[in-house]
């Protein structure tokens, strides 16, 4: 479970944002700005396996997704929190300010509080206050509908493969050193062929030097069958 993404917007005009994974979030996150009305309101948009939760104050929407089992008080201290700093830092600025002018900044404050309220679950709950509750009972939960330009349903994708990066290279080193493993295998086989078992077995009228010629040339085939397994 956890915050997938995070964006701060004007109406649908996107001031920064920040994803946890790969995904179709802004195709998606356009639709949900468009349905937001332009007063002060808290809301939760249900589609599918996700919740779209959102504050929006002074025309400024705070908007965050996860997955549909995510507890949503968690969901609105993550975005009291980023309303808070992102007031703090530029104001009435924000009613004016360019598409993505604060992206550069911000999305790393974004970052830090996404990867913060996933993950200390406890925290939060002792922090929660009953005022809080109280609040979270207020908000709704509305069910959702969205549509592509094509007019076709559109679905929220979400693609978590950027986070088993490290897996992925920990089965690159394996099968690397297993293709080490056999060269080192194949290499010693063949020195024990051409220093011990041909001169074994070359007799006297046998030059021991075609031996070797003859020992070189099937390395050099094995090598080149070989190449085809890796």
């Amino acid at each position: 479970m956890a915050i997938l993404f995070a964006v701060v917007a004007r109406g649908t005009t996107i001031l920064a944002k920040h994803a946890w994974c790969g995904g179709n979030f802004l195709e998606v996150t356009e639709q949900i700005l468009a349905k937001i009305p332009s007063e002060n309101n808290k809301l939760t948009y249900s589609h599918g396996n996700y919740l779209f939760h959102y504050i929006c104050q002074d025309r400024i929407v705070y908007l965050c997704i996860t997955d549909d089992d995510f507890e949503r008080s968690r969901a609105f201290n993550f975005l009291n929190e980023i309303k808070k700093r992102f007031q703090t830092t530029y104001g009435s600025r924000a009613q004016t300010a360019l598409p993505y002018a604060m992206n550069s900044e911000f999305s790393s404050v974004l970052a830090a509080q996404l990867k913060h309220h996933s993950e200390n679950k406890g925290l939060d709950k002792v922090m929660e206050t009953q005022a809080q509750v109280d609040e979270l009972k207020g908000i709704m939960v509305r069910n959702i509908d969205l549509v592509a330009q094509r007019g076709e349903r559109l679905e929220l994708l979400i693609d978590k493969t950027e986070n088993l990066v490290d897996s992925v290279s920990m089965e690159s080193d394996n099968m690397e050193s297993d293709v080490n493993l056999f060269w080192i295998f194949f290499i010693s086989s063949i020195i024990f062929i051409i220093e011990v078992l041909i001169p074994l077995t070359c007799n006297a009228n046998f030059d021991r030097v075609r031996c070797r010629y003859l020992a070189v040339c099937f390395l050099f085939a094995a090598s080149l069958s070989s190449s085809f397994l890796f």
